[in-house]
Parts: C-alpha cells; sequence; structure tokens
C-alpha cells in the first residue's frame, strides 16, 4: 500500500485543468427518477403503484445501465486529463525522478482533490465525487467502448457500483506508485461550455 510521501516539500505545481463534457444519453431526469422509484418499490421500502413487477424490473435495469454508461464517458474525460498530466509530469523540471504514474493523478483526483475543485463539484450536487470518479475510472480501466445492455448479467447491473468499486482497486494496484496531494499539486475544474467561454474571454482580450 502507498503512503504519502513528502519528498515535494513545499512545492506547487499546477497541473492541466479538469474538463468534463456533457453526457449525450438523452435520458430526461423523470426517467431516472422513475427508474429509482421502480427500485424502491420492487425491494417493498415505498407502497406499489399497480405497476407489474416485470416492467418495474425492466425500469431498474435500464435505469441501472443509463447509469453504467454516464460512468463510462465520465470516466473517459478523467482518464484523457490524468494521460495530460503524466505527459506533463515527463516534462516538468524537478520531477523526472519522482515516478509519478496514472495510478497517482487517479488517487489525488478522487481521494484529494484541490478544496475549490471539491466545492464546485460539491455545488453540482455531486457530493460522493470520490465514488462517483473511482468507478468512472474502474469502467474504463475494464471497457474499451459501452458495453451493450444485451452483454452484460442481470446481478451485474443491479450490483454494477460493487464491481466498479472492485475494477477501480485492481487498476489501483496494477503497479506500484508515488502518491500524491493537493498540497503539492493543484487544478482546476471546468464544464466544457464553461471551459470554452473562459478561453473565448481571453482570446477577446488578447
Amino acid at each position: 500500500m502507498p503512503t504519502a510521501t513528502s519528498q515535494f516539500g513545499s512545492a506547487v505545481w499546477a497541473l492541466p485543468p479538469l474538463i468534463l463534457h456533457p453526457f449525450n444519453e438523452r435520458v430526461p431526469p423523470s426517467t431516472l427518477l422513475e427508474n429509482s422509484k421502480a427500485a424502491l418499490m420492487l425491494s417493498g421500502l415505498i407502497p406499489s403503484d399497480g405497476t407489474d413487477e416485470e416492467v418495474l424490473r425492466r425500469r431498474v435495469l435500464g435505469g441501472r445501465y443509463a447509469e453504467l454508461r454516464m460512468l463510462y464517458f465520465l470516466g473517459k474525460d478523467v482518464l484523457r486529463w490524468i494521460d495530460q498530466c503524466v505527459e506533463w509530469a515527463c516534462r516538468e523540471p524537478g520531477l523526472e525522478a519522482a515516478e509519478l504514474s496514472h495510478q497517482s493523478f487517479a488517487g489525488l483526483v478522487t481521494a484529494n482533490p484541490p478544496e475549490a475543485v471539491r466545492e464546485k463539484l460539491i455545488g453540482w450536487g455531486v457530493a460522493d465525487y470520490a465514488s462517483i470518479f473511482s468507478r468512472a475510472i474502474g469502467m474504463n480501466a475494464v471497457f474499451a467502448e459501452p458495453p451493450a445492455i444485451e452483454s452484460l448479467n442481470e446481478d451485474f447491473l443491479r450490483g454494477y457500483h460493487r464491481y466498479t468499486d472492485l475494477m477501480f482497486r485492481c487498476y489501483m494496484d496494477v503497479q506500484p506508485y508515488t502518491p500524491i496531494d493537493s498540497g503539492n499539486f493543484s487544478f482546476e475544474l471546468y464544464a466544457s461550455g464553461e471551459y470554452s467561454r473562459l478561453l473565448e474571454n481571453e482570446w477577446g482580450e488578447e
């Protein structure tokens, strides 16, 4: 298990920004709500509305699959950022011998992002960002493309969060890595549209 390192002292490096793109899944919030209600009715936590159990089961599985796809595309953005960070670290003076790997930056974004990033995620309604980012990374560590729903076992769909948690742990254990934290490595978080407007404003000031 990696332990925290003090090799970086008080130095602070600015990493590339993490840019998240919107999901193009066309799943309205009302559908996700209905899927959640179906799961609660099947488990007996809320009264049934008379809908056939098989219909409820299909709604639950459809909702789980939509969540999986959203995690997959989120993970593509996060792993793209991790690749950028690794490339940056290879060129950055003073970090050549630090042995920073993909897992170093995966640990940073899931376990110890900068305070401003945490506050922004919570402001977006993403309180459990650690689980969401780690599961998104886990999905991309296993699947090169979003898997078709027909190729997934029903038990996997129902409990995908447990499987993707383990996928992430396997990803982190693939090789030894240098753990890092936001005390030495900082980055900013943007939605893609927000970042585009920021660039446009900067170009307009030139």
